[in-house]
């Protein structure tokens, strides 16, 4: 089954894309690593920020999960500050 999910963005991954969510086609099979592939073909300044989290239903998920349509995703980019 072929759909998508909506990507929430955060702080300089907005930025990259100019937009606060997008959509990414999804395959059924499809994991957090397949994913994060798809956004680095679709926004290659993606693919410069180097320790870029990825959040499935407000958990932090390593890049072998499997994701289905109705999941809740967000990028979490790294935090400077003090």
């Amino acid at each position: 089954m072929d759909s998508s999910v909506s990507v929430l963005l955060f702080g300089i991954t907005r930025d990259l894309t100019g937009q606060s969510a997008v959509s990414v086609p999804l395959t059924e099979g499809d994991n957090v690593g397949d994913l994060i592939n798809q956004l680095h073909q679709n926004y290659p300044a993606l693919a410069g920020i180097r320790s870029l989290l990825v959040a499935v239903n407000g958990e932090y998920a390593e890049s072998e999960q499997i994701l289905v349509h109705h999941d809740e995703i967000a990028l979490i980019p790294p935090v400077s500050g003090g």
